[in-house]
């Protein structure tokens, strides 16, 4: 296991990472969403190519991390390696990479990645409208405490 800044040869990886993953944290939002695939989704794709991104890498690719100065602005495991700990231990580099204090917006309804980032010490600073693809939903912004971060 390893987690390294990512290599121009690893994007086939984290586009399919992305494709399988996106949609999962929309799954418990009452509108139904269709995937724009992560080429095609400009804001989103030129918000990751400006930032450091991170892979775990564990004979392949298995999940990616971006984060652009305090912004974490993406983590995403693919379905088949989750809950094993990836999450957390890629979240844990995010951070440290982060300008104080960290903060990455979710899906308001997005109660797992939540709760991760809760034993983080993450916490909601405030909810906003935005959309996906067209279809709008609320997400959270969140934000971990420079004294909660550096623990």
């Amino acid at each position: 296991m390893l987690i390294r800044q990512a290599k121009k040869s690893d994007f086939p990886c984290i586009e399919k990472i992305y494709t399988l993953s996106k949609l999962d944290e929309l799954r418990f939002e009452s509108s139904a969403f269709k995937l724009l695939p992560l080429l095609d989704d400009k804001p989103r794709l030129n918000a990751l190519l400006e930032s450091d991104i991170f892979v775990y890498d564990d004979n392949g690719v298995i999940a990616y991390g971006a984060v652009c100065d305090a912004e974490i602005r993406g983590l995403f495991v693919h379905p088949a390696s989750r809950g094993q700990g990836v999450g957390q231990k890629l979240l844990a580099q995010l951070i440290n990479k982060a300008k104080h204090p960290a903060t990455l917006n979710i899906a308001k309804s997005n109660t797992p990645a939540r709760t991760l980032y809760e034993k983080f010490g993450f916490k909601i600073t405030e909810d906003f409208e935005t959309s996906y693809n067209g279809t709008p939903l609320t997400a959270s912004r969140m934000q971990v405490s420079t004294m909660e971060k550096s623990s």
